[in-house]
């Protein structure tokens, strides 16, 4: 059972509601001492960002209570307990840079490798908290690469049941760390503070991009269930901007975050923050929907309860409520998630333009009007279920007469590596595209145990599938 009071400590700090920490400034001297608690530093904010193994603590920006020279900083006068500081500079503001520039906060960026990076902690244990629906438990299977028959073998072979609300054992750590001044700080008038040895905890928390959505509660009056989600509004709608109609992405996460925490989507890993970063924004506008699921909805009998029709109609309800462009509604999951995008696709064929499938599976018997949609495929050769599941699927798309374009891609491709693998795969100018992950990529360069959920991991943080995802529009006709 998860521990309730530890993730919700950690959702606190997420929202950037944690206590505040006692912050002390002194020095070798009364008078310096007394110079500093008047003022010098006022208080310390952790950032964290979303990577694809989960949220991290990245960075601290110290403020203090004049401007600082960026120009004399030296990235030795700062430490922060158990974590490599990697930069340091100052900025106007407390918020990343790539170079800093005079003004009263000290940005401390620290390693992401760190062992103390990770925030984010899937545990084990009950209700799919180290598998889920068609996952994987055995990396080292050699699954057939051209299998025919079902793809599911029932919820009872490996993943927790339709229904099924135990939560897992995942938890967030909230978010905090101590500072150091070890060395002295200039500031852009000729002044020097000098060197105070007493920490600096963090009291407040900005956390990239998750801090950009907001969380509600769907009660869909026709099936009776109630949905929690977060939403991304587009920065320009919230502005005001008159007669524009934008995209909406819904992401639908993995049974392991089953009745955990509203935000718990958010933070698992990059599924649903990587469409609203302010780099994929700057590209491709649009809305991100990611709900919380509160029990399994679908598993491998893929005869799914009533949260996948409720579902259905809270797109349809944000679609009324905002301006969203129903000819522009795509969808995306991982595991169960990709099990829901196939299925929703099959049972409501206008719903969508495009969906973006990772490590996920259906019957094949089932995925003919598949062959209609705009879909591009991620799994790992190495897993046992969703890769043979994949094949089956688009070996039934391919039958109807549509096109399929096929690679496989090295798992620890670089960012320029795997930009050229999608353009070599678009290249084939087909509605399907099917991406495999090379057998052993994909434990190889991620942090998971197997390659069912190591895939989602790599496959959200591809940005070229995800703009190809965005070029697509719904095809009634075809």
């Amino acid at each position: 059972m998860v521990d309730r009071r530890t993730f919700i400590a950690g959702t606190a700090a997420v929202s950037g509601l944690a206590a505040a920490g006692g912050l002390s400034v002194s020095n070798a001297s009364a008078q310096d001492a007394a110079a500093s608690q008047a003022g010098h530093i006022k208080g310390a904010t952790a950032i964290t960002k979303v990577y694809g193994a989960g949220q991290k603590l990245i960075a601290l920006a110290v403020e203090y209570d004049r401007d600082i020279d960026n120009s004399a900083l030296s990235g030795s006068a700062f430490e922060v307990a158990d974590r490599t500081v990697t930069k340091v500079y100052a900025n106007r503001t407390p918020e990343l840079a790539e170079h800093g520039r005079d003004g009263r906060y000290v940005m401390v960026e620290l390693s992401p490798d760190d062992d103390g990076a990770l925030l984010w902690s899937t545990g084990g244990g009950g209700g799919g908290g180290t598998a889920s629906p068609s996952a994987s438990t055995s990396a080292s299977a050699s699954p057939s690469p051209s299998p025919s028959g079902s793809t599911g073998t029932g919820a009872g072979a490996g993943g927790p049941k339709v229904g099924d609300t135990t939560p897992s054992n995942a938890t967030l750590t909230p978010a905090s760390a101590t500072v150091t001044q070890t060395g002295p700080v200039a500031t852009v008038h000729g002044g020097v503070l000098p060197t105070n040895s007493t920490p600096v905890t963090t009291s407040s928390v900005t956390n990239l991009v998750v801090d950009d959505f907001r969380q509600f509660t769907f009660h869909d009056p026709a099936t009776g269930q109630t949905l929690r989600y977060n939403l991304f509004v587009p920065k320009s709608h919230r502005h005001g901007s008159p007669g524009r109609r934008y995209p909406l992405v819904l992401f639908m996460h993995d049974a392991s975050l089953i009745n955990i925490d509203t935000i718990s989507p958010l933070v698992q890993g990059n599924g649903a923050v990587c469409w609203a970063s302010p780099e994929d924004q700057a590209r491709n506008e649009a809305f991100v929907l990611a709900p919380e699921y509160g029990a399994v909805v679908v598993d491998d009998d893929y005869e799914p309860m009533a949260l996948f029709e409720t579902t259905a109609h809270l797109v349809e309800e944000i679609t009324e409520t905002y301006a969203v462009d129903a000819d522009r509604r795509y969808t995306t999951g991982q595991s169960m998630g990709a099990m829901m995008s196939l299925g929703l696709n099959i049972a409501y064929p206008d719903l969508f333009a495009a969906a973006y499938i990772v490590a996920g599976q259906w019957p094949a018997e089932q995925a003919a009007p598949l062959a209609r949609k705009n879909l591009w495929i991620a799994v790992s050769q190495d897993d046992a279920k969703a890769y043979p599941g994949e094949n089956a699927i688009t070996d039934v798309i391919a039958a109807q007469g549509t096109s399929v374009g096929k690679a496989v891609w090295d798992a620890g491709a670089t960012a320029a590596q795997f930009a050229a693998d999608v353009r070599n795969l678009e290249k084939q100018k087909a509605p399907v595209n099917y991406a495999a992950f090379l057998t052993g990529t994909v434990t190889a360069n991620s942090t998971a145990t197997n390659a069912h959920m190591g895939t989602w991991q790599i496959a959200y943080d591809i940005p070229g599938i995800r703009d190809w995802i965005f070029r697509q529009t719904r095809r009634t006709g075809r």
